[in-house]
């Protein structure tokens, strides 16, 4: 054993120094700079997260306004989309609030293309902050920004004005750290990193493709170009990465940051699919065309930023031709989306035909099969779009009621198999209106778990009210269908002068339904509530004077007790429904109970 180990150690003394590895030739690094790496690329997605969150959360109802009402064509569309992006500091939650409201029909495909175009000029301004930030030591600036949050974040009503400042605080706090975590990595010094990235050939198009893969594979792994963009600009700024490779990685995260929008639209409806399809051709489109003139394109961005590409490492003016890097690739994102965007808003109308003939509608959905059209798979980031998604879903939800009502009318005319089959379609509906009010009810109680603003704590409460007696209008729908059925089993019939009764008792509750309906899907400023409680009066009322009229119909033989006793029951339900009616309307206008 000892024989083998000394030939072992005359061999190992024998290699020349030359062969063996130099302390600089592997990469390593300890714990401790890793963690850092890790947690200032969190604080800075954490910090972007709550700031854009808290924004949408203090003008939440403006945002919906502003992008609802300032996309009239295809220029104030993308205005509107640099705004909001520019506001809240992420592309996605732009997009994702546009496929939103796309899915609920606030928005054409149109003008939400028009928008996408205009969230990624936006998210641009992510960028400059970044290349701003890596410039000089911005965590001086953080302290005192949480010192006021912390006043302000224990004031209910300046609660997400600290939330913001916290935000932003939070982002500097993570871009300060993760520059100097890239300094501390010393990642110029490290021959294998080198080494890795050298052997890449800048002038191969392979090369380009690689990265913009890798870029693409990136984003869509952490769900943040911004992160991503900040490692790009340390690797660059560092020397490491060469401005082409860098470039290739910017190109990438345009393609990755699609994916969010898409993975959202799967669960929504046609038309918000085909907005998301729209945003993943247009950042393609782009990728692609930038590919032909690659080089040229880069060239001419750099010369903007007065970057020298010749310069090779050694120069003497490499490090501080290096440092003008993170403005090359905040130049090069800017003028990408910017050309992008001018070039393909001439021709909104042909990506609309080309996303619709790529994402064909299915063929339409059964109304008496239970379905949510709004709310998807999941909670959206932004209470603000879930309680949207909710409202609509109740909008339906109302249409839904009015629609079994009416198959309420036409059960009292039919007989045999046609009654049957109607009555059938009633008692399916009544499930339905049961399931629905579970899963919106659901759907509201994960939403009252997040942040919410007062305001929307009363909106959530008022929805809970509005589903609970949309239930109960379905309720008394099937029992009317059932009062009725009973009358068909026992082999009674109601005269002329009932069914004339009946109708017209019919006719006011759903001109009652209408109006509910009317409420629902539109602004509460333009509804007038004295009309809908003058239906309601005529519905008490009539049911008053059909109750007196039955008892001397029974007295004068026109009819008997028991289909006198089915009659009115009818006629009860009618007003009871009236009155669940009314009490929808209270809770969407923000009434009491009756």
């Amino acid at each position: 054993m000892y024989a083998k180990w000394g030939k072992a150690k005359v061999f190992i003394q024998s290699i020349p120094l030359s062969l063996l590895p130099h302390k600089n030739t592997f990469f390593t690094m300890s714990p401790i700079i890793l963690f850092k790496l890790l947690g200032s690329l969190a604080l800075l997605m954490f910090g972007m997260k709550l700031m854009s969150e808290s924004l949408q959360k203090m003008a939440g109802s403006q945002l919906r306004h502003v992008l609802g009402t300032m996309t009239k064509n295809r220029f104030t569309g993308m205005l509107t989309g640099v705004f909001v992006t520019a506001s809240v500091q992420s592309s996605t939650a732009t997009t994702i609030m546009t496929v939103s409201f796309v899915n609920a029909g606030l928005l054409t495909l149109a003008q939400a293309i028009s928008v996408i175009m205009g969230a990624n000029i936006g998210t641009t301004l992510t960028a400059w902050i970044i290349a701003a930030g890596a410039t000089f030591n911005i965590t001086d600036f953080v302290y005192p920004a949480f010192f006021i949050a912390v006043i302000l974040i224990y004031s209910k009503r300046r609660r997400s004005v600290g939330d913001f400042i916290f935000g932003v605080a939070f982002m500097i706090l993570g871009l300060g750290t993760l520059r100097q975590t890239g300094i501390d990595m010393h990642l110029g010094e490290q021959q294998v990193v080198l080494n890795f990235f050298s052997s890449f050939d800048p002038n191969s198009f392979l090369t380009t493709i690689t990265f913009l893969f890798l870029g693409s594979l990136l984003t869509m792994s952490v769900q943040s170009s911004a992160a991503v963009m900040a490692i790009t600009m340390i690797l660059c700024s560092s020397g490491v990465l060469p401005i082409y490779q860098g470039i290739a990685l910017v190109m990438g995260e345009n393609i990755g940051t699609t994916v969010t929008s898409n993975i959202i639209a799967l669960s929504a409806n046609v038309q918000a699919r085909r907005a998301a399809l729209a945003h993943m051709f247009f950042n393609f489109f782009g990728v692609i065309w930038v590919l032909c003139i690659f080089h040229p394109f880069v060239d001419m961005v750099c010369s903007w930023v007065n970057y020298d590409t010749t310069l090779q490492k050694g120069d003497a003016l490499f490090f501080e031709n290096a440092a003008k890097l993170n403005f090359v690739l905040a130049a090069f994102h800017t003028a990408f989306n910017v050309i992008n965007t001018g070039i393909l808003i001439w021709f909104i109308p042909q990506i609309e035909r080309f996303v619709s003939y790529v994402i064909k509608p299915k063929k339409r959905d059964d109304e008496d099969e239970f379905r949510l059209r709004f709310i998807s798979g999941g909670i959206l980031e932004t209470p603000e779009l879930s309680l949207l998604e909710a409202q609509k879903e109740i909008t339906y939800f109302g249409e839904r009621m009015q629609r079994m009502f009416g198959l309420c009318q036409q059960l009292l005319n039919l007989k045999n198999e046609d009654f049957v089959k109607m009555y059938s379609r009633i008692q399916k509906y009544e499930g339905i209106s049961d399931n629905m009010e579970i899963e919106i009810a659901k759907y509201l109680d994960q939403v009252s778990e997040l942040h919410l603003s007062p305001e929307s704590k009363a909106k959530t409460r008022a929805m809970l009210r509005e589903i609970s007696e949309l239930e109960s209008i379905g309720d008394a729908c099937f029992n009317i269908a059932r009062t009725i059925n009973r009358k068909l089993a026992g082999n009674e019939h109601f005269t002329e002068a009932q069914k004339q009764r009946m109708y017209q008792m019919f006719l006011l509750v759903d001109t009652s339904l209408t109006q509910m309906n009317e409420l629902l899907s539109g602004r509460k400023s333009d509804f007038d509530p004295h009309k809908a409680y003058n239906v309601e009066s005529e519905i008490n009322n009539y049911r008053n004077q059909l109750k007196n009229q039955n008892i001397v119909d029974i007295n004068n033989h026109e009819y008997n007790y028991a289909v006198g006793t089915m009659y009115m029951d009818v006629v009860g339900e009618c007003e009871k429904l009236g009155d669940y009616v009314i009490n929808v309307i209270q809770a969407r206008l923000g009434g009491k109970q009756r």
